[in-house]
């Protein structure tokens, strides 16, 4: 048997994700997305960052993914620091290491859904047409393979972007409101399937605003408020999960009366 990486040892235990004292402003300093935010995801979670639009949850996932880089701080996946990379660079770590899950799907409407889920492993040299045709399978689809995406449901494009995502066997899967554009039904089926590739060792994170969504499947949930981290809530049992959260969006909420600050995306 082979024995671990003393490397990958010292990974595990420092985190496959970790943001320390995270700031990003935008338009010249006027307004801050995040506001020295600090956190650690274990490899093997599925956490949910929850929100309303305009807390930073959003800016958060990108900075992840290498989309954008902050104003200060340092964010660090898989051992990697991000801010030690070149724009080619970045673009190699999330060919490499990110799977990404947007609310709408972005298929190409000229490729069919297996060509579609092809593409990133294409652009690493890659055919992997079994793997995709597995991946299609594994999410329920494999009759969709042939078709073009205006041939398929919201919920069905929806599993062909997360195989577009998983093709690569990504280190982490990032999640931006992947239910937004589809009914309850098919939400709650994708998030089925996310929880089903957790469980199978898949690390998740996941932007959403619905709290009863996020509880079902993630073990736990990081509230954020203002740019801020307002709450981090690691949840012992789905039953108590959506009272957790509640209460916390609850206490974000203001008072009556209370002037609210205009949201942005």
């Amino acid at each position: 048997m082979n024995s671990i990486s003393p490397n990958l040892v010292a990974l595990a235990r420092s985190g496959l994700v970790r943001l320390t004292d995270v700031t990003k402003v935008y338009q010249g300093g006027i307004t801050g997305a995040l506001d020295g935010v600090s956190i650690t995801v274990e490899k093997g979670e599925f956490t949910a960052i929850m929100g309303p639009s305009g807390s930073g949850k959003s800016t958060m996932l990108n900075l992840v993914a290498g989309l954008d880089r902050p104003t200060s701080g340092t964010i660090v996946v898989g051992g990697t620091d991000l801010s030690k990379l070149g724009e080619a660079g970045l673009a190699r770590f999330r060919r490499d290491h990110i799977g990404f899950v947007f609310q709408f799907f972005y298929l190409l409407p000229n490729l069919t859904a297996l060509e579609n889920v092809l593409i990133p492993a294409q652009l690493k040299g890659n055919m992997a047409t079994g793997r995709g045709r597995e991946l299609l399978e594994q999410l329920g689809i494999p009759d969709v393979a042939d078709k073009y995406p205006a041939r398929l449901s919201g919920g069905q494009q929806q599993r062909v972007a997360i195989a577009r995502a998983l093709i690569n066997n990504p280190t982490l899967l990032l999640a931006d409101e992947p239910t937004g554009a589809l009914d309850t039904h098919s939400g709650e089926q994708v998030m089925e399937l996310l929880g089903g590739l957790h469980r199978g060792g898949q690390t998740i994170l996941l932007v959403t605003h619905d709290a009863k969504l996020a509880t079902r499947n993630a073990a736990r949930v990081i509230s954020v408020m203002d740019g801020k981290i307002v709450d981090d809530a690691r949840l012992e049992s789905p039953e108590r999960a959506p009272s957790e959260v509640i209460r916390v969006r609850s206490e974000e909420t203001p008072p009556a009366g209370a002037r609210r600050a205009p949201e942005t995306k």
